[in-house]
């Protein structure tokens, strides 16, 4: 009997200390589920307020540059060439010598027509004289005019020869003066296909190099047919010679992305489209004092425009859906909200915003790719002209 007691004892406590943890679980996890969610903290961003300023802004276009002129450099006479008087790429001036022809036909031709020249001079000579003999003889009536008239016509002859043979000696110091090929220009020296012994005459169908005269370069570029119908609601003028006159000076843009220091000028167009490319094209000249730039360089034209006043913001403050340009905007909760804009032109690193933006308006400058719609941002104030001060217009 007093065995069954304690075993009812000894299993009442357990149940007691069972039911005392299974409560002091559920409390803790009660607890734990009715606790309030932690909220992460808002991200410090920096937000710059839009305003309106004065700008230059710039259309580019993609370029070619040729020189001036470029100068196929053709030999005038044929033979072999037995020396090469410059290396590609060279600058050279202008009656510079290129390319030597061996000259000893030529030479030869040279000789044999000039002792042409003198014999006929003998010849004109010998006749001079017998007309000198026979004129007295004829006047005294010792000899009949006929033979005197006979004397004149083999002068008149003699001397015909002599025209006829200082024509082939001054031919012949010609092709002489032609084995010897100079720069018509100063200019740089192109691709050189011929080595030394190698035959050439007028008809090589290559060229014996192309000399690229630089002082001005110009630079190819064109317009598309909606970029041309602005350029012409752009600048004043009745004519399409009258608006390029009032282009204001142009910059080129070297591959390296470099501005060239000096500045050009647009001078001609086209007469009409290119069918195929649906463009048109334009030239503009560039000195060239430094020969800092070569035919067949590439870069981009800028052309600048005036501006009224105009919303300008930071391409970083950008990002691009579906073909269209966003900000997030910072509404008065500090809430951001993204919003497309529309992108009338760019400066620099700017753009110009016609629509979708407000002076006064705020917008956040960077960290976008971490922000939704509706998510509440700590705003750090940002001057937009300390930002124009490090990275201009």
């Amino acid at each position: 009997m007093k065995k069954n007691q304690a075993n009812f004892m000894q299993q009442a406590i357990v149940g007691l200390v069972l039911t005392f943890a299974t409560g002091a679980l559920y409390s803790c996890g009660s607890t734990t589920a009715n606790a309030p969610a932690t909220q992460p903290p808002a991200q410090s961003l920096p937000v710059l307020t839009v305003s309106d300023h004065q700008v230059t802004a710039y259309r580019e276009f993609t370029a070619s540059i040729e020189g001036s002129r470029d100068i196929e450099i053709r030999p005038q006479v044929e033979g072999y060439l037995d020396r090469i008087s410059v290396d590609e790429g060279a600058y050279v001036r202008k009656g510079q010598t290129l390319f030597h022809i061996d000259a000893r036909p030529y030479q030869e031709q040279l000789n044999t027509a000039n002792a042409s020249l003198q014999s006929a001079k003998a010849a004109l000579e010998s006749a001079a004289i017998n007309v000198e003999k026979l004129t007295p003889l004829v006047a005294n009536n010792v000899v009949s005019d006929v033979q005197l008239k006979s004397a004149k016509a083999a002068q008149d002859a003699a001397r015909a020869n002599v025209s006829h043979a200082q024509a082939a000696v001054d031919a012949a110091k010609i092709n002489v003066g032609y084995t010897s090929v100079k720069a018509p220009a100063d200019g740089y020296i192109g691709t050189i296909p011929f080595k030394t012994g190698s035959l050439v005459g007028k008809g090589t169908i290559e060229a014996l190099t192309v000399l690229s005269e630089t002082k001005d370069i110009h630079v190819y570029f064109s317009m598309s047919e909606l970029d041309f119908l602005e350029f012409k609601q752009q600048f004043p003028g009745n004519t399409i010679e009258q608006k390029i006159k009032h282009i204001p000076a142009v910059e080129l843009l070297l591959a390296d992305n470099s501005v060239y220091p000096q500045k050009g000028k647009v001078e001609i167009v086209e007469g009409q489209f290119d069918k195929t490319m649906g463009a048109i094209n334009f030239r503009a000249t560039f000195p060239n004092v430094n020969g800092l730039l070569r035919s067949g360089n590439t870069g981009r034209i800028k052309i600048p425009r005036e501006l009224t006043r105009s919303v300008l913001i930071p391409q970083e403050a950008t990002f691009e859906l579906q073909d269209k340009v966003f900000v997030y905007t910072v509404l008065d909760s500090n809430k951001v909200e993204g919003r497309p804009v529309t992108v009338s032109d760019r400066s620099g690193h700017y753009y110009l915003i016609s629509k979708g933006l407000k002076p006064g308006e705020k917008i956040v400058y960077n960290g976008l790719d971490r922000l939704r719609d509706g998510m509440a941002i700590a705003p750090q104030k940002m001057s937009m002209d300390s930002l124009l001060l490090a990275n201009p217009i």
